[in-house]
């Protein structure tokens, strides 16, 4: 049975996100690391975790990878749009629309690359 490309770039990228910000928050937690550079630190797991998904996604496809990286980076940011406004009660603000673009383009990239590493 073959999954979803979308799905399994998902399941990836959220791995990834996960473990960074676990990873952030330990290094916060030993180390001097300010909280006001946190949305740099934030973004940068969400663009390294949306090109791994992508490229997962990529692979996954076999064709079109910038559509499917792309498309993971929607999904992904109206996923965290979502928690964010459950669970803080956020709303659509500069960053979330800054969030959608780094998630499209690395999603985007990491497709394109996933699909030429496809043997």
């Amino acid at each position: 049975m073959k999954q979803s490309p979308l799905f399994s770039g998902l399941i990836y990228s959220m791995i990834f996100m996960l473990l960074g910000t676990l990873m952030i928050s330990l290094l916060m937690l030993a180390t001097n690391l300010q909280e006001t550079s946190l949305f740099g630190y934030t973004m940068s797991i969400h663009g390294v975790s949306m090109f791994i998904g992508g490229i997962v996604s990529g692979k996954r496809g076999g064709t079109r990878g910038w559509y499917h990286g792309g498309l993971l980076g929607i999904f992904y940011c109206l996923i965290v749009a979502i928690i964010g406004f459950l669970a803080y009660d956020t709303g659509l603000t500069q960053q979330t629309l800054f969030l959608l673009g780094l998630t499209f383009g690395c999603g985007a990239l990491g497709g394109m690359l996933g699909v030429n590493m496809k043997k």
